[in-house]
């Protein structure tokens, strides 16, 4: 019985004893998961790689000292902050060094916070090679500040020395190559395979339209549209079929509206293109036009169809209401470049000094606004 009394106090013994380790390395634990936070984004406090799925928490602290909007960029590329090893300090560190400010920069990490992820020597090659198209840091930071991802989202600075020289060699100067890279810098993050494959799409709708030179259409599509290379081939195609069946021109009519300010409807979308299309003759044959004049109106003005339903009807009856014809209209389409509320004002101006559409024609509201004021100015001082 003794013995058997003996048995149960070891057994008793063994298990405090257990339990007691347990509990120490529980606490062990908790106690490493709370130590206090360091000011760096590379490890946790222990030295080893964050746990996937948990964010950086001294890479939160960095951003937003920086003042970036860590929401916003949290919903833009919400990887980013599970990232054990970022570059926030020294990206902010290079942009200040080319002259970008505070807000700036934290503007920039906001909308594309991946910036944070490349190495100060990706961005001083990178740099480097933007240089070689611009005059000064100055322009490339305010491309940045619009546009973060056009310098940050590739990684291969292999991929745009490719790309500065394939279009180089397609004719393209460098004052071509600043107009895409302010614009369209996308177009330098395009796989050189997706350029080219676009180039070769122009030149082969050249030889298909009949053209000579395919090579110099191509340039001159790319040189007046400055969004094309940024656009799927079959997006451009389908354009350019619902031109061609809308239009019902000849290959050698469409061919010049290509070469000249056609190109610069060839990027839109299709389901816009198509609605454009329709609204302006609906709108046309609703005011007594023919459906050649509709033809006219777009051969010779193609960006009217840039422009949206409601504010092309607006802005076609804000005309002739003023006193201004149709077949003016047709003549001197670039009259719809402006703004309702700037051809609603020139509109009455004129109306005050009595200014004569029928008689003087509607040049004068296609002029810049210091000559527009000049002849405004020289009209009211005439004797009644």
């Amino acid at each position: 019985m003794s013995a058997l009394s003996g048995m149960r106090a070891l057994l008793s013994l063994h298990r405090s004893l257990t339990l007691q380790s347990r509990f120490m390395l529980v606490a062990a634990q908790l106690t490493s998961t709370y130590l206090p936070r360091r000011l760096c984004s590379s490890t946790t406090t222990n030295g080893d790689p964050k746990p996937p799925g948990r964010e950086n928490e001294s890479l939160l602290e960095n951003l937003n000292l920086m003042g970036v909007d860590v929401r916003k960029a949290r919903q833009r590329q919400p990887g980013v902050f599970r990232k054990a090893f970022t570059n926030e300090q020294g990206v902010e560190k290079f942009l200040q060094g080319k002259g970008a400010s505070r807000k700036v920069i934290a503007g920039i990490i906001s909308r594309y916070p991946r910036a944070i992820t490349r190495s100060i020597e990706h961005m001083e090659q990178r740099w480097g090679l933007w240089r070689n198209i611009f005059k000064t840091d100055e322009e490339i930071v305010s491309i940045l500040d619009r546009s973060p991802e056009s310098f940050f989202r590739s990684s291969d600075n292999g991929n745009l020395k490719k790309n500065i020289t394939f279009l180089t060699s397609l004719g393209l100067n460098t004052k071509d190559l600043h107009r895409l890279l302010a614009t369209a810098p996308r177009t330098f993050s395009n796989s050189l395979e997706l350029n080219r494959q676009m180039v070769e799409f122009l030149e082969d709708i050249c030889a298909e339209l009949g053209g000579q030179n395919p090579e110099n259409f191509a340039k001159n599509i790319i040189s007046r549209n400055l969004y094309i290379l940024i656009r799927s081939t079959k997006r451009v195609r389908t354009n350019i079929d619902i031109l061609r069946a809308s239009l019902k021109l000849s290959d050698t009519e469409l061919l010049a509206l290509f070469q000249g300010p056609g190109a610069e409807i060839l990027d839109l979308s299709n389901e816009y293109l198509k609605r454009n299309l329709n609204c302006l003759e609906q709108k046309m044959v609703a005011l007594g036009c023919q459906k050649a004049d509709v033809n006219k109106l777009i051969i010779s003005y193609p960006l009217v169809l840039y422009i949206g339903p409601d504010t092309l009807s607006r802005k076609l009856d804000c005309l002739l209401q003023g006193g201004i014809t149709m077949n003016q209209i047709l003549q001197k389409p670039k009259v719809l470049d402006y703004s309702t509320q700037n051809i609603t004002g020139r509109l009455e101006q004129l109306k005050r000094v009595g200014y004569n559409f029928q008689r003087n024609g509607i040049n004068i509201l296609d002029s810049s606004k210091k000559r527009f004021d000049a002849k405004i100015e020289k009209l009211a001082a005439l004797p009644d």
